[in-house]
């Protein structure tokens, strides 16, 4: 019966043939596949949240407007699907590994490790670990629905996290459009600290047994922390090999990755701003901070 499940797993996951034969393109009719659709989006997204604030700020009103439910079930939603996510990039990196070694022939010393890093040149965004990719992406405008969250709640430090989850969205486009290396790693540490952090809000804000005792544990902060490190020894890794030498050819998406790298700085600030000082951003539920 377990054996039955696996292959279940397997072949809805990492075998069906829209993940083996999926590619990125624009002409493909696949949602917000275009640049256009991207910088509109950001663009609506940043102007409706900062107008709101500004709003509210003329408004003089400090307390937070009552959105009942909506945050704990939008929090349960983005642990299943970051949950959905992480498993079927797992399952099929490890089929993409299986059926492509034969191909890293003449490259030095490839490894798994080194393939989850560094994206040989010329690699296209498609198969099965770029339609989790896409998937991730538009998970991402769902996550951006947080922003919005802390504009209404009235939160210290709601402009920060607008851009950080616009610069969350446009990162994960730039993932697709460049094939940029290192991202499987990454959607594994985002949508695994995702998984957790969000299961947790869930939990204490649907008030489950023991939320209350745990209402104060640093269970966010230590997700995001985890994620940061993650990142940033991607970052290095694929540094290592491009710039390096370790690969030959170098990496694919370089290009992409350094923006990338201006947009995690970014981030790493969004992050100290919120728990580098006392009381620097408050979150949802009084005890955890916004993720």
């Amino acid at each position: 019966m377990a054996a039955l499940a696996g292959d279940v797993a397997r072949y809805w996951l990492a075998e069906h043939p829209a993940m083996v034969g999926f590619r990125w393109s624009p002409s493909v009719g696949l949602w917000f596949s275009t640049w256009a659709s991207l910088l509109c989006f950001l663009a609506a997204y940043v102007a409706l949240c900062l107008s709101l604030d500004a709003l509210l700020a003329a408004l003089r009103r400090k307390r937070p407007l009552p959105l009942g439910p909506l945050p704990s079930a939008h929090a349960l939603l983005m642990a299943t699907v970051s949950a959905a996510i992480f498993t079927g990039t797992i399952l099929s990196a490890v089929a993409e590994i299986r059926d492509t070694r034969w191909s890293w022939r003449g490259r030095s010393r490839t490894t798994p490790l080194r393939w989850l890093l560094c994206f040989p040149p010329g690699t296209r965004s498609s198969g099965r670990v770029f339609f989790w990719s896409y998937a991730y992406y538009l998970s991402r405008y769902l996550h951006a629905a947080r922003g919005l969250f802390a504009v209404l709640r009235r939160r210290r430090g709601a402009s920060a996290r607008v851009f950080a989850h616009a610069a969350a969205v446009a990162m994960a486009f730039l993932w697709l459009e460049f094939s940029q290396s290192f991202q499987v790693l990454a959607i594994l540490a985002s949508t695994l600290s995702h998984a957790v952090a969000f299961g947790f809000r869930f939990w204490v804000g649907a008030g489950l047994p023991v939320a209350r005792a745990a209402r104060s544990a640093p269970v966010a902060l230590a997700c995001q922390t985890g994620l940061l490190g993650c990142n940033l020894a991607c970052h290095a890794g694929v540094a290592w090999m491009h710039f390096g030498g370790a690969v030959a050819g170098g990496c694919s998406g370089i290009g992409a990755w350094v923006f990338n790298t201006l947009l995690n700085a970014a981030l790493l600030w969004v992050f100290l701003h919120c728990y580098g000082k006392r009381g620097g951003c408050d979150n949802d539920d009084g005890g955890n901070k916004e993720l």
